[in-house]
């Protein structure tokens, strides 16, 4: 079997599935998703798992935290003063709010905390500490 060369365009249908067999995204009923092998436009171990297959084939695969979106780091666990936050920011657990990276760009993160004078946030990957299950059929190449 040939390795899918660096800058081919692959189409796959998929389902995710966190261990316990819970589904957190699929491409069932929308169109195939597309990406560049090489161009790390998805986590790492769907690409290369995509990358080891032949046009048709179907695969399960089984991918660590460490090659999806990594553990969870308690140093994006932010304790935010309330004088620094927006007063149009619902306080309420649950609740997502863009940070702004000091580059510029945005990112979002969670409220996990209210307390009386701050709120906790965290910035991980809603997916960050998870080993993650997809199903995988490559439609084309």
């Amino acid at each position: 079997m040939a390795r899918i060369a660096p800058g081919t365009e692959v189409f796959v249908h998929y389902t995710g599935k966190l261990t316990d067999g819970t589904v957190f995204d699929s491409s069932e009923g929308r169109e195939p998703l597309s990406f560049v092998i090489g161009s790390q436009q998805v986590i790492p171990g769907f690409e290369e798992a995509v990358a080891e297959m032949e046009v048709g084939e179907k695969k399960t695969v089984t991918i660590p935290c460490a090659e999806a979106y990594g553990p969870k780091r308690d140093d994006l666990l932010i304790d935010i003063p309330n004088e620094h936050i927006p007063a149009d920011i619902p306080r309420e657990v649950g609740q997502q709010v863009l940070l702004r990276h000091p580059e510029g760009h945005e990112f979002p993160a969670y409220i996990v905390e209210v307390k009386e004078d701050s709120l906790t946030i965290d910035a991980n990957h809603p997916l960050a500490g998870e080993d993650l299950i997809f199903e995988i059929e490559l439609v084309s190449a």
